[in-house]
């Protein structure tokens, strides 16, 4: 599907009017894309935008692919028209598609990343919490607050202190011996990788404060493209170290799971360190 020019009266353009997925394809084919099809479609009823159909859908990872792994991006806007901030009285959803070839972060996989707390804090909104909406601007102003190439995430809080999500994927704890990752439905995007997971009884949902962030037995960040990254060094908003993590020397049980839904079963043994 070709990338068409957008119009000055695009109302994704002009107010974020819109909704958008990253899919890794494998193949050419859509990685958990059921998922992102639910997330797509809870969006489209939230903000009353008509759902594309399956073969709209479809035509975008349709062509040959040009490499192994790929990432698509799917964007839907309600498309152009209305008065100021009214709707249109009828909407003619505009949606384009974007493939780009793809190689995994295995470093990040096998040694674990450095993430920090960021000072933004996420504002409540449950009508917008779960979709990927198109106005990111709270994850684009948190991710101007580090320029250290050495830190790969920041990790975002909500108005009351309770941890939400990392600027561009899900956050996920061990505590007690049981997997976790909070809940987001307040604010925050609810992750087709973090989905497939629950859906799976890999992880459970709850609740963790920024005060007892570093008392977690182990911590990980990840999404539907890049996998899951054990977190070996926790920094504060100054940069100040918070909390350390070893990465286990034998295989990670959450990794493995999440890499084997996305279907990444070259995963690293120790000797390959």
């Amino acid at each position: 599907m070709p990338m068409p020019q957008v119009p000055f009266d695009d109302r994704g353009l002009a107010y974020g009017d819109g909704l958008f997925e990253t899919v890794l394809l494998r193949d050419g084919q859509p990685v958990l894309w059921d998922y992102h099809y639910t997330r797509l479609a809870q969006g489209c009823q939230r903000l009353n935008i008509p759902l594309p159909s399956a073969k709209q859908l479809m035509q975008a990872w349709q062509s040959p692919p040009a490499s192994a792994l790929e990432v698509l991006k799917l964007i839907l806007t309600r498309g152009s028209g209305g008065r100021g901030y009214a709707l249109p009285e009828y909407a003619e959803p505009r949606l384009m598609s974007r493939r780009t070839p793809f190689a995994a972060n295995v470093m990040h996989w096998q040694q674990g990343v450095c993430v920090r707390l960021c000072h933004l804090r996420l504002g409540h909104q449950p009508l917008l919490a779960g979709i990927k909406h198109l106005n990111r601007l709270e994850n684009v102003l948190a991710r101007q607050e580090w320029q250290n190439s050495r830190i790969a995430e920041g990790l975002l809080a909500d108005s009351s202190g309770v941890m939400v999500e990392a600027t561009s994927m899900n956050l996920f704890w061990s505590s007690n011996g049981k997997l976790w990752t909070p809940l987001v439905d307040r604010c925050g995007v609810a992750g087709t990788l973090r989905a497939a997971l629950l859906a799976h009884d890999v992880v459970q949902e709850g609740t963790l404060s920024m005060a007892d962030l570093p008392q977690s037995e182990r911590l990980w960040v990840g999404n539907s493209v890049q996998g899951m990254w054990p977190v070996r060094e926790l920094l504060d908003a100054q940069d100040n170290v918070l909390a350390t993590w070893s990465v286990p020397e034998a295989s990670d049980p959450l990794q493995c799971a999440a890499h084997r839904l996305l279907g990444y079963s070259e995963f690293p043994t120790s000797e390959s360190k």
